[in-house]
């Protein structure tokens, strides 16, 4: 057989997997391939086996998959059971987590869990041995669900970071981010800021959230993917709106010179655009020629639209970057439902001449 560890019907399903996919939606490989003791093997070793992965997926999810899997396996086998077999290795685990008073679908979403995410560029992955160096990855402790008192969702990885993740693993989109200084507003996991900072050749980049707890749970996540906190990343607490004199922003700025501000899920509350695009003011004031990405699903257009009119009342020039997110089946990284729309906004701030 062909080297498992690179072999496309293998990677991707386990990259769904420590992305926490939905396991109804896992793409398993064809039922006669899962037949070989090979496969069982490398699905056993990378997928369940606790000596092999530290940061393995919670042991509710772990059940739910393995039981599909096993039973696929089964029907895979009916026409010879004499001949073929599932592997012991599986059916154990099975039974241990069976045994393991593992907690109910219900009570598993309240547990905190490791997410590792899969940021392939459009040249895909390389080509290393072993599975853990096989993809260029994010892994972060989420916390789903979690929804502080003061409405924040940062706990968790939202659908438009990771469209706009998607789109600065391009070729275009990386010229965005790579060399450059960089602020992210409502960094919440801190997938973005860890995914510029440790793929993208981002000089330098300033996360920021309003949320003292995020903050911290996004320090946490900087260590688990060993970006350097003290050189390459800082992290400090915003509140949108306008900068007061002493800020620390303002002496951030001098140190790091903003080119680009970017920022995903960031525009679904009313309350809040008024204060993003005050904020979004006074960095264009302290640096004309920023460049920013903001990206959201647009779970309510009159919101949305509320953010392009708040931003056009500023004069910000504001423009749509054609990215379209691929369907669910079609995705190869960086899994995340399409259903509703995902745009991408390019916002700078307009000539002099439009200002007046």
């Amino acid at each position: 057989m062909s080297d498992q560890n690179s072999d496309p019907q293998l990677t991707l399903p386990r990259r769904q997997y420590i992305q926490l996919f939905e396991p109804d939606f896992l793409a398993w490989p064809p039922t006669k391939y899962l037949k070989n003791s090979d496969v069982q093997q490398w699905l056993y070793r990378n997928l369940f086996d606790t000596s092999q992965n530290t940061r393995l997926p919670p042991e509710s999810y772990q059940m739910r998959v393995l039981r599909q899997l096993i039973g696929k396996i089964e029907k895979a086998i009916e026409e010879n059971p004499t001949k073929d077999k599932i592997s012991n290795k599986l059916t154990e685990c099975l039974t241990h987590l069976i045994n393991h008073s593992v907690p109910s679908e219900s009570e598993e979403v309240r547990e905190d869990a490791y997410v590792t995410f899969t940021c392939l560029s459009e040249k895909g992955s390389s080509n290393n041995s072993q599975p853990d160096e096989l993809d260029p990855t994010i892994t972060l402790l989420e916390r789903r669900y979690l929804v502080s008192g003061s409405r924040t969702t940062g706990f968790r990885t939202w659908e438009g970071s990771l469209h706009l993740g998607s789109y600065l693993l391009t070729e275009e989109g990386s010229r965005r981010v790579r060399g450059k200084n960089v602020l992210e507003l409502g960094a919440g996991t801190g997938f973005l800021t860890i995914l510029a900072a440790k793929h993208l050749q981002a000089k330098h980049v300033t996360a920021t959230d309003g949320d003292e707890g995020v903050i911290q749970a996004l320090k946490e996540n900087l260590a688990l993917n060993h970006v350097d906190e003290a050189h390459k990343v800082r992290t400090e607490t915003l509140t949108w709106g306008p900068f007061s004199d002493e800020s620390w922003i303002k002496a951030d700025c001098a140190s790091h010179p903003y080119d680009v501000i970017i920022g995903a899920d960031i525009t679904y509350d009313k309350v809040a655009i008024s204060a993003l695009v005050l904020t979004l003011q006074d960095l264009f004031d302290m640096r004309p020629g920023l460049q920013v990405i903001i990206a959201g699903v647009v779970r309510n257009a009159e919101t949305f639209q509320m953010f392009r009119d708040q931003c056009a009342h500023h004069r910000f020039v504001v423009e749509d970057i054609e990215f379209e997110p691929r369907p669910m089946r079609q995705q190869k990284a960086l899994f995340y439902a399409a259903a509703m729309p995902i745009k991408i906004l390019a916002i700078s701030r307009g000539s002099k001449t439009m200002q007046v």
